[in-house]
């Protein structure tokens, strides 16, 4: 099999593919083409190919000093299990431009796993943390399997 590169060249990244993803995903059904856009170019996004194909993606947004949210890991079915969404954190884990933060967050449904490996842990003050949420999300949150 031919092995994967990750690139963070943003030239690189195949946007069709990645709103298709991030479309039919739990945490975005139905995300516009023109909301992913956005959300690239505010991001450092990093991508995964094989043979020029685009097979995953990963995005990171930061102030760059104290925090940042991972978001919209996405591993194409083909290349599942292969070890590659835990390569991709890691290479966001150990890039420079993220060393020295003190909170990277994320939410994750079932990929639990992968995040503890890597240091990941639920809130240490779950009490303390609150979100607010555009009309319909509390619903489709309550209502999501």
């Amino acid at each position: 099999m031919t092995a994967i590169t990750l690139s963070d060249d943003a030239a690189l990244l195949q946007v069709e593919r990645i709103h298709g993803w991030l479309a039919s995903s739990y945490w975005s059904p139905g995300i516009a083409r023109a909301v992913v856009e956005k959300a690239i170019a505010g991001s450092h996004c990093l991508g995964a190919y094989r043979d020029g194909e685009q097979v995953g993606f990963a995005r990171m947004i930061t102030d760059h000093a104290t925090f940042a949210w991972l978001a919209d890991v996405w591993i194409e079915e083909s290349a599942r299990g292969r070890g590659l969404g835990r390569r991709m954190v890691g290479w966001f884990l150990d890039h420079p431009e993220f060393a020295g933060l003190r909170r990277i967050g994320l939410v994750t449904r079932d990929a639990h796993g992968v995040y503890a490996a890597l240091g990941f842990h639920p809130l240490a003050r779950a009490d303390r943390y609150m979100e607010r949420l555009q009309p319909g999300m509390a619903e489709m949150l309550r209502n999501e399997p």
